[in-house]
């Protein structure tokens, strides 16, 4: 029988809606440094990372809509998804009981809401059986609004004149960048999946927002595109929260997947700076949060 992690769920939840990964905060630090002395700009980003110190000193939402809850559990051959499910639910229904959590589950016919995060495909969970001998989980909690920004596109795009190769795929990107403004509560976070099909493209372009951003592609062409789309972005104006300035994006993560030759998808989401995630382990009977 799998050992009662439900308190430790409830511990990864509390972090990952009250204390946004470092590496996320010393990005918009390094971004209002960036902006001019006094600028509106500068402004923004400044009281955005207050509220990041406030939410984690109280233990309260960084921001009111805490999202859809997104998980990644890779876990043993001794454990079995319904057990770990079934007590991600549990400490989900705890979350929201302790305000960790806004109530955010609602049926799409009748426009109910759950009241306590869970229903059909609440919360989003991906399951991986691995062949190591302990569990990680990887929970992201993406807000509506940036889930909105979200985009894909089919390669080649006239109307872009964006061929199959990456320069189209840059100026899909570029674009999504550009259609986001105003709506996504920039500084966002672009994760690019080019290739796989239309709902695996999606899901892989979600899952590489996991990446901290002081991690580099590994592969040294993909490495290049996302500083170079990173700059580019940053030099649009478009600026926090769209008002005007540097730092339209925090960075560009990019990955691949195999495609069919008939479909080139290029698939974009954007997470605003609100880029909450956290990832629990239980190794040897301990359980470890980073």
């Amino acid at each position: 029988m799998m050992k009662d992690l439900i308190q430790d769920f409830l511990e990864l939840i509390r972090r990952c809606s009250t204390d946004l990964p470092k590496d996320v905060e010393e990005a918009i630090r390094d971004g209002m440094k960036s902006e001019e002395d006094g600028s509106t700009a500068q402004s923004i980003l400044n009281q955005v990372l207050k509220n990041c110190v406030m939410a984690r000193e109280r233990s309260a939402p960084i921001c009111q809509d805490t999202g859809t809850n997104v998980y990644w559990v890779d876990y043993p051959k001794s454990m079995t998804e319904r057990e770990i499910s079934e007590q991600i639910v549990e400490a989900t229904k705890l979350a929201t009981k302790k305000l960790y959590l806004r109530p955010n589950s609602v049926d799409p016919i009748t426009g109910k809401n759950t009241g306590d995060n869970t229903g059909i495909g609440h919360p989003y969970m991906h399951f991986h059986q691995w062949d190591k001998d302990y569990l990680r989980v990887r929970l992201m909690l993406k807000g509506g609004g940036s889930e909105n920004c979200g985009a894909q596109y089919k390669l080649p795009d006239s109307k872009l004149g964006a061929g199959r190769d990456l320069d189209g795929v840059a100026k899909c990107v570029r674009d999504a960048a550009f259609q986001a403004q105003g709506k996504g509560c920039a500084p966002g976070i672009l994760g690019v999946c080019i290739g796989a099909d239309r709902g695996a493209s999606h899901e892989n372009a979600k899952l590489i927002l996991v990446r901290k951003l002081n991690e580099r592609n590994p592969n040294s062409e993909l490495d290049r595109l996302e500083k170079k789309l990173t700059e580019e972005i940053n030099n649009t104006g478009i600026g926090p929260m769209g008002l005007g300035g540097k730092t339209t994006v925090l960075d560009v993560k990019i990955t691949t997947a195999n495609r069919i030759p008939a479909c080139f998808f290029v698939s974009i989401s954007y997470v605003c700076w609100a880029c909450r995630r956290h990832t629990m382990t239980l190794r040897d009977g301990v359980v470890e949060y980073s």
